[in-house]
């Protein structure tokens, strides 16, 4: 039996985390919602989730700012900015500081699955080293 996917996803837009909880449940992936970055910061100090949803723009800290705090606490998880208002200087930025997906909103769910997989087993062979 392999281990389940740990995702964390963080939208100030509700109704995208519920879509993804719905979703990605279906699909026998543990996930948990945040509309609120600092609350999602806080849970990152307790649990480690192989796989970040995050929004690129929301109130408080931006996805940049919860990518880089990953990336300063060596937080072994694999990043998935998501936007609907991206532009090419976000994108390098984020892709600087070592985002592994960046997408733009509206996006497929099917793809969305395949890309949370494929993190997940980035994430866990840096677990293993």
């Amino acid at each position: 039996m392999t281990e389940s996917i740990e995702v964390m996803v963080i939208d100030d837009e509700k109704i995208v985390g519920e879509r993804l909880l719905e979703f990605l449940g279906k699909n026998d992936i543990n996930t948990e919602i945040f509309t609120e970055s600092p609350v999602a910061l806080k849970r990152l100090e307790e649990k480690t989730f192989d796989v970040v949803i995050t929004d690129l723009k929301m109130k408080g800290p931006s996805g940049l700012d919860v990518l880089l705090y990953i990336k300063q606490q060596e937080i072994p998880s694999q990043v998935i900015m998501i936007t609907g208002y991206g532009t090419s200087e976000d994108f390098r930025e984020a892709e600087a500081t070592g985002v592994m997906e960046y997408i733009t909103k509206p996006f497929q769910m099917s793809n969305m699955l395949k890309l949370v997989k494929k993190a997940a087993k980035r994430a866990r062979k840096m677990r293993k080293r």
